[in-house]
């Protein structure tokens, strides 16, 4: 069992920035590779960062890609989410979740083992 807490959300006005923390306990967090994910009203939920599980790869969503950066610290069993040039379009409930297959390149909403209860982040224009 992996207990995932987000925090860092929150009301910031377009162009700013933010940064998000998904702090992990329960089993060991390196074991497990490490996602972010957003929902905004009356949407999907939508795949936004990758991280594998030693940090070395990343994947991102083409909508965020050049102004967030997924990052994680295995010592501290901490992911964070650097959010820059944040848009209107960036507002969401913000969710980090883990799995155990280190394969990011194939990670969405389904399958993941593990999620936080969300971040609300709102980006005002």
């Amino acid at each position: 069992q992996v207990q995932l807490v987000e925090s860092g959300g929150g009301l910031v006005q377009a162009g700013g920035s933010l940064r998000l923390s998904c702090a992990a306990s329960g089993r060991t967090f390196s074991s497990y590779a490490m996602g972010w994910f957003r929902q905004a009203p009356g949407k999907e939920r939508e795949f936004v960062a990758a991280i594998s599980r030693s940090g070395g790869n990343t994947r991102y969503a083409d909508s965020v890609k050049g102004r967030f950066t997924i990052s994680r610290d295995n010592a501290k069993n901490t992911a964070y989410l650097q959010m820059n040039s944040l848009k209107p379009e960036d507002t969401a409930v913000y969710y980090c979740a883990v799995r155990w297959d280190n394969t990011i390149g194939t990670m969405s909403p389904v399958g993941m083992d593990y999620w936080g209860k969300g971040t609300p982040v709102t980006v005002s224009s």
